[in-house]
């Protein structure tokens, strides 16, 4: 037997692949799964013909926002959120910026919140009368249109629009928002740390997608620094899609934290860090069981069932529920469902555990009926627990339509039917009982006769000063100049 060598040039002299660049590339084809991309509809498709097409489409996005921050704005009972200042949109972002005008990278409970304190810096310059209602509906907004991109993120995971709808409201809906941070600046970074995991598996086709993940992604990582939770998702992105047209959020990520550490740092040589004692891993574990899994069906739903079988009876029969359904979808669901149930579930247990170890009070504070200790720390991972459902049904409606063995139309439909009500069902009863109840941000009252009291006392004043109380550090003074009629 003969060999003949190949011609110089030609394509079998191409030389084999070593085995490292070849497991390289396995690796590199097993983690694309989690980064799935499909092609996204051009703007105003259904209008191309027509010129005002972009313009609808446009018109569209900027109803849905409108629609959720006015949804968002109604949740809020006895007091109504434009009327009062909540927490540290009160005694940190407002004070603080009208006591210290553009002092924005400030340490505050250990880190920074960039966007907040910039947020109030801006409203500091409207009346001190007016100064509720831009700060809630700032918190409010950016719930909204954290939605809006969530409902593109999942583009690749979700082919029903309307079913990336029903995350996107889930988000608008979540049960536990009143108590914290629904239309409030303060919580608004919660809502944008959620929308970050949904923009870590996202692959934007259009520079407006890159630029809104990498948005998200800078806001998040400079205004909570639980952002850090995300550097897996991260390292695996960058090894998974090594074009940099498909790291926008990466980079986003980093310039966040480029503003973050420094203050962080700082903090310590302060010795104001947060970080002054962790809690136990299991008291960190049963948080996350007894204030998330438990509240995933809803708010009142969850203390409806504590009071009939007990706290420990109630996380029970709501995690044997979550263990049967996100198991089936495991064991029945194709290769891209395992992958994102799996990604989610981990995310939500990693981002819970990390925040209480890192904040142990909240599991001392005391359960009311209208406040529950670290109820921010519920936001993504029941979000992520929604997606994860709505991702299972949407390729159990795929695999339906197409056609599964000799299955008889009418049952067939009779089984796309009885999952989409079932999702419905356990979806809507948080969504219904939940939507509007009073929580403490009725404890902060009315801002206006607040404000007011301030501005006389700034008139008698002989200093030009006034000294007002904050529980978060005590008495502040600001110049009296500063505040606006």
């Amino acid at each position: 037997m003969t060999f003949r060598s190949a011609p110089t040039g030609s394509a079998s002299a191409a030389p084999a692949p070593q085995p490292a660049e070849g497991r390289v590339r396995q690796v590199r084809a097993a983690l694309v799964e989690l980064f799935p991309s499909r092609p996204e509809p051009a703007p105003g498709r259904a209008y191309a013909a027509r010129p005002a097409g972009q313009a609808l489409y446009v018109a569209v996005q900027v109803a849905a926002v409108l629609a959720g921050t006015i949804v968002l704005l109604l949740r809020i009972a006895n007091v109504p959120a434009w009327d009062t200042l909540y927490a540290e949109d009160q005694g940190v972002y407002l004070f603080d910026a009208l006591a210290h005008p553009w002092h924005l990278l400030v340490p505050y409970g250990g880190y920074e919140e960039f966007v907040p304190r910039l947020i109030g810096q801006l409203i500091s310059y409207l009346p001190l009368v007016s100064v509720a209602v831009p700060f809630t509906l700032a918190g409010a907004g950016t719930a909204a249109l954290c939605a809006l991109f969530i409902y593109h993120a999942m583009n690749g995971w979700i082919a029903s629009p309307w079913l990336r709808v029903v995350v996107a409201a889930a988000l608008i809906l979540l049960p536990l928002a009143p108590i914290e941070i629904a239309d409030s600046t303060v919580g608004s970074p919660w809502y944008v740390l959620t929308a970050l995991f949904f923009a870590l598996l996202w692959r934007p086709k259009s520079w407006v997608g890159m630029t809104a993940a990498a948005l998200i992604a800078f806001v998040a990582g400079s205004s909570e620094i639980l952002v850090f939770i995300y550097a897996p998702l991260v390292l695996l992105r960058v090894i998974a899609l090594p074009r940099w047209r498909e790291q926008a959020v990466t980079l986003g990520w980093l310039a966040g934290l480029l503003v973050q550490v420094p203050v962080v740092l700082e903090s310590y040589a302060q010795h104001t860090q947060r970080i002054a004692g962790l809690a136990k891993p299991y008291r960190a574990a049963g948080f996350y069981f007894h204030n998330v899994a438990l509240r995933a069906f809803g708010w009142r739903v969850s203390q409806r069932l504590v009071e009939i079988v007990g706290l420990n009876g109630a996380t029970a029969i709501v995690c044997a529920i979550l263990v049967a359904g996100f198991g089936l979808a495991l064991v029945t669901g194709s290769r891209q469902v395992r992958v994102f149930v799996a990604v989610a579930l981990i995310m939500g247990f990693v981002q819970t555990f990390c925040a209480v170890t890192l904040s142990p009070y909240v599991i001392h504070q005391l359960y009311r009926y209208d406040f529950e200790g670290g109820s921010r720390y519920a936001t993504m991972p029941i979000m992520a627990m929604t997606a994860a459902a709505v991702v299972a049904v949407d390729a159990f409606l795929r695999r339906q339509a197409v056609g599964t063995g000799p299955v008889p139309l009418i049952r067939q439909s009779a089984r796309v039917v009885a999952v989409v009500v079932a999702l419905a069902c356990v979806l809507g009863l948080g969504w219904l009982s939940d939507f509007r109840y009073g929580t403490e941000h009725s404890f902060w009252g009315y801002w206006r006769p607040h404000a007011e009291r301030m501005l006389r006392v700034c008139d008698r004043s002989t200093t030009g000063e006034i000294t007002t109380w904050t529980w978060y550090r005590g008495r502040i003074t600001i110049p009296c100049s500063h505040l606006r009629r």
